[in-house]
This record gives structure tokens, C-alpha cells and sequence, in this order.
């Protein structure tokens, strides 16, 4: 992840951030420079730097701009973590929790901050074909070993419901998606309707599902195919394992040059295994079974996604985006719906 400028993108006191973590943490006795990561449409992130030491800072954004009920949730984000830690699934250490809006003018936790890589192109320019299958064999490895956690185990059993996951789901986003419209989307009515009739008959056990599974919120070693940290656990809860899977597999299908899609690249001169293999490997690695509901788990997720770019474009046209880049997400809310609805019609054609 990269940094944006300091103070004037610094919407908090700084000594007020200091006093706080004073007492909580190693190493803020000194001069404390913080800077915002570029990215975290929802959730701004700041690096938090002293002459010792260096750590993380996510934050809700300011109230004025909850949108939504359930957006925002970093309590949940640092709870997952924190259950997380020494688990087969990499995360970023958790120091401290704060929800007393007092201090900053919002709830925050501060974490680890991890030196690697984040790699934004999923086609991986510039590596040869056996890095790139590396780096796709570690991305199954990792999500398949957050499926087979045992939710209990960790203290997580009651960190979602365990049934009716995919209703729930898109009951959620549907209202999501209406409380955020801008403009008509006939492929996203379409989906509010065609998605709650056509639920897959035999739905999977719920497990531990991180929500937005993608390249770009991995920490990769700095050389190595290792992923250091799975970040950005805002969307996750006790859910559907295919859902979560099927959302990480979704940018295979979504063009290049919008939202770091692949489809159109030909995967196989770059060394990046073929969605059928890429499958496999996760059934073998989660011992789960990728049902023939395919094409419903994609057509939702790109409803899902849809919608999470309306409210991104909501947050734009009020005026109250974290993001510069936000307008430009904002506008997939449409060619997302519209390549859903392709899915399931798909899905229509080989019931």
C-alpha cells in the first residue's frame, strides 16, 4: 500500500491520538507523523509513524458519513483478527480497540503494520509464469485454510447466524442497494427479483467467509509467494463458503481494465492456473465440493458488488467519498449488474 499526504488529509487530531495510545502502545513517546493509505473506499487507513516505531490506524469515517446500517463495522474487523491470530489464515497483529468516539471523533483500532507487497494487477507484470502460479497457489491456499477453520474453536461461533446465509445476503444488499440508487439499472431490478427465486437447493455448512477475498488485500513477503496478511475484514461473518470462494473467482470474469479484471487474458501464457484447475485445487485444499450453483454464487456476487459501487456512488454524490478515486468506482455499479444478469441467465439456460 502506498500513502497520500499528511495533515491536510488528516481529519482527526494527531495529539489527541497520541495521548491515547501513550499508555497502550511501544514506541509513541516520540514525534507521531501520520499519513492515509491510498484506497479503503469505506474505512480510511493511516499510517501511524514514530522514530521507533510503525503501525496502522483504521477508522470509521467521520459520522456524518454512515450511509448504511451495517457499513463501517471495525469492531468486527478487529474481532476476526484478533480470533484469527496463529490460525493457518495470516493476519496483521490487533494492539488496541477504540470505540469511545471521544477521542478522535470516531471508533478506530490500531494494528500491525506489515512490510510487503500489494499487488493491484492480477495478470502480475513483470514476473515469470512460475511466480505467477505461486502467487495463485498461495491466494487457494490461504482462502481454503480460512474455510476449513473451525468457527468455534476460535470463539467465532456466534460472529453470524448459521442459516439462510444466501437470503440473508441478498436481502441486505437489496436494501443496500436502495437506499444508495442514483440512477435506473434495469439488469440490478432484474437480479433483485431473479436472485431470492433462485437460492441453490443444498447450501454448504457456514464457515469463517472474509467478504471481499481479492489480490489487492493480500500482503504479500516482500520477495517471497507468501502471504503475510489477509486485510480489509469489514465484510466478513459466518456464511457461505461458495459465495466468498466464487467472489474471489469473480474477477476472471470481469474485463480488463475495470476493477483489475482478467477476462479477455490469456491466462495460460502467463502461467495463471484456469478457473476448472483453480477450482480443484480449492476442493482438495477445503475439502468442499463447488456445487453446479456456479453461475448463481457469480451472479450474485456481481450483484452484490453492484451494489456495493452504488453506495459508493451515493457517497459521491453527497459529497462524502474517502476516496479520490471514488467516482470512478462508483460507475461499475451498472456493467457489473448488467454481466450478473448474464449469469443468470446462464443459469436459467442450464436448469
Amino acid at each position: 500500500m502506498t500513502t497520500a499526504s499528511r495533515a491536510a488529509d488528516i481529519p482527526f487530531s494527531a495529539d489527541a491520538l497520541q495521548a491515547y495510545l501513550g499508555d497502550r502502545l511501544d514506541g509513541i513517546d516520540g514525534a507521531l507523523q501520520i499519513s492515509r493509505f491510498k484506497g479503503g473506499q469505506s474505512n480510511p487507513t493511516f499510517l501511524l509513524e514514530t522514530p521507533s516505531q510503525r503501525y496502522v490506524l483504521r477508522a470509521k469515517p467521520a459520522p456524518r458519513s454512515e450511509l448504511l446500517p451495517s457499513a463501517h463495522a471495525i469492531e468486527r474487523e478487529y474481532r476476526v483478527q484478533a480470533a484469527l491470530a496463529g490460525s493457518d489464515v495470516p493476519v496483521a497483529n490487533m494492539y488496541c480497540l477504540c470505540e469511545d468516539e471521544s477521542v478522535i471523533g470516531r471508533a478506530f483500532y490500531v494494528m500491525e503494520h506489515i512490510e510487503g507487497r500489494v499487488l493491484w494487477d492480477q495478470a502480475l507484470p513483470g514476473m515469470s509464469n512460475a511466480e505467477r502460479g505461486a502467487i495463485y497457489a498461495e491466494m487457494n491456499r490461504v482462502i481454503s485454510a480460512l474455510h476449513r477453520i473451525d468457527a468455534d474453536a476460535i470463539g467465532l461461533g456466534d460472529y453470524g447466524k448459521h442459516s439462510d446465509y444466501m437470503a440473508r445476503q441478498i436481502r441486505r444488499w437489496s436494501r443496500q442497494f436502495e437506499a444508495s440508487r442514483t440512477i435506473p439499472i434495469l439488469s440490478m431490478d432484474r437480479l433483485l427479483e431473479w436472485l431470492p427465486a433462485h437460492l441453490p437447493a443444498d447450501q454448504p455448512s457456514v464457515s469463517v467467509v472474509h467478504g471481499d477475498y481479492r489480490m489487492d488485500n493480500l500482503i504479500f513477503h516482500p520477495h517471497e509467494p507468501r502471504i503475510l496478511a489477509v486485510i480489509d475484514w469489514e465484510l466478513s461473518t459466518l456464511g457461505d463458503p461458495l459465495a466468498d470462494f466464487a467472489y474471489h473467482m469473480m474477477s476472471r470474469h470481469i474485463p480488463r481494465g475495470a476493477m483489475h479484471g482478467l477476462a479477455g487474458t490469456d491466462l495460460a501464457a502467463l502461467g495463471i492456473p484456469a478457473e476448472e484447475s483453480y477450482i480443484a485445487d480449492y476442493e482438495r485444499r477445503s475439502g468442499r465440493k463447488v456445487s453446479g450453483d456456479w453461475n448463481f454464487y457469480l451472479a450474485f456476487n456481481l450483484f452484490r458488488l453492484a451494489a456495493i459501487c452504488q453506495g459508493i456512488a451515493k457517497r459521491v454524490e453527497d459529497g462524502t467519498a474517502s476516496n479520490a478515486r471514488a467516482a470512478e468506482s462508483g460507475a461499475f455499479a451498472t456493467p457489473l449488474a448488467e454481466l450478473g444478469w448474464k449469469f443468470a441467465q446462464q443459469a436459467e439456460a442450464r436448469a
